[in-house]
């Protein structure tokens, strides 16, 4: 899959947002190492605590269907600004793939290419608990 495929199918997400309260959705597409791609959107809730982003939501599919291995995220919002990941979705990636290529696309079909290390330098991880 280019990365322009994996940017448009997280930009198909966009319409499957529930985003009632902040009205910003949000989609996410992220590719496994053996090609395979596990789409998301964000799901808001009143509570605004039990809500989860985009990025989780992928990532939750992938994780809950037995794959571990990541090779690349894309994050699109429909914003001139690109909409990298928040703090929680950064550790949540960090987890499953430390050196993950981040792309992040924005309304104009612009893309942007980042490292997971670039956007969450010093991680915690696995290591830190040894």
């Amino acid at each position: 899959m280019t990365r322009e495929e994996l940017c448009a199918a997280a930009q198909a997400m966009l319409p499957m947002a529930y985003a009632p309260y902040s009205h910003f959705p949000v989609g996410a597409a992220l590719e496994c190492e053996d090609g395979t791609v596990y789409t998301g959107c964000n799901i808001e809730n009143a509570a605004y605590g039990p809500s989860n982003c985009a990025e989780r939501t992928a990532v939750f599919k992938a994780v809950s269907e037995g794959r571990r291995r990541f090779k690349r995220i894309a994050v699109a919002a429909d914003t001139d600004q690109f909409c990298p990941p928040c703090g929680v979705c950064r550790q949540v990636l960090q987890e499953f793939a430390p050196e993950l290529e981040v792309l992040l696309v924005n309304r104009r079909g612009e893309i942007r290419s980042l490292t997971l290390p670039e956007l969450l330098p010093y991680s915690f991880g696995s290591a830190n608990l040894t």
